[in-house]
């Protein structure tokens, strides 16, 4: 009896080992969902996190463009703007995940247009439909 009660709760550990749900090593943040907010001259975009980790060391908890007075919360640029896919538009939400090892494969204009100060490589998974 005591080899059959040890077995049963082998097993059952060794289940719940196997279902347990933790993030992959190199994707802490996972998938997290992005408004575009503004479209500035050049690539100069905004976008504000609406959904997933706003840890303050990758998004600015709160920023204004100096431009129109207008405040947004957990606000962030892109390091990439021409990995963004065709037909993106301000008002538009999409889901993301972050890609630090994406470089970024284009030129743009050298004319500024205010941004967060800090940005992010995205890889956009999915654009919201309305």
């Amino acid at each position: 009896m005591k080899i059959f009660l040890s077995a049963a709760i082998l097993l059952l550990l060794t289940i719940s080992a196997c279902n347990s749900k933790t993030a992959p090593a190199g994707n802490k943040s996972g998938k997290m969902k992005a408004r575009f907010e503004v479209a500035g001259l050049c690539s100069n975009y905004t976008f504000s996190l609406i959904e997933g980790n706003n840890d303050t060391s990758l998004v600015e908890a709160s920023w204004t463009n100096p431009q129109t007075d207008t405040t947004y919360a957990n606000a962030f640029g892109v390091k990439n703007p021409c990995d963004l896919p065709e037909g993106l538009k301000p008002g538009d939400e999409f889901y993301f995940e972050l890609d630090k090892d994406r470089p970024n494969r284009c030129m743009v204009c050298m004319a500024y247009y205010p941004t967060p100060a800090k940005k992010l490589n995205i890889k956009v998974l999915e654009v919201v439909k309305k």
